[in-house]
């Protein structure tokens, strides 16, 4: 049975649910959050959304497959830790590089960002992957 209420705020909530989980996932950079709550939040949205719409169109409106989304997470994971590598310290050693710098602003991105998107993708694909084959059967 459809609701077209639940249709309503399903349609309105992704696109903010997928903002949100992006500035959790950038706060969790050097505070509490990161990659997992991100990736819950980012999951959920698509989730609320093929409760409103059906799976099928859901995967429809995604350009990617939550295999996919999975297995890229953990290969960027992954990927996150071999920089130390090179400069001699152990496996999954945070390393940052300075992309701007100014008198009053200095932005600074580093590994331990790059593995908290490996998990936000990989939390956010097998959430995704697990409740649509739940939702299907």
């Amino acid at each position: 049975m459809e609701s077209v209420i639940l249709q309503i705020a399903a349609r309105h909530m992704r696109p903010i649910l997928i903002v949100l989980s992006l500035v959790v996932l950038y706060r969790g950079h050097n505070e509490p959050g990161g990659g997992f709550i991100g990736g819950l939040m980012l999951g959920a949205a698509f989730i609320l959304y093929a409760m409103a719409f059906g799976v099928s169109k859901t995967q429809k409106s995604i350009s990617f497959s939550p295999v996919t989304m999975t297995a890229l997470g953990l290969l960027i994971a992954l990927l996150s830790g071999v920089p130390a590598l090179f400069s001699g310290s152990p496996f999954m050693t945070g390393e940052w590089i300075t992309l701007f710098q100014h008198t009053v602003v200095e932005l600074k991105l580093g590994t331990p960002l790059l593995f908290d998107v490996g998990v936000y993708l990989t939390v956010a694909g097998m959430l995704m992957l697990v409740m649509f084959s739940i939702m299907e059967d």
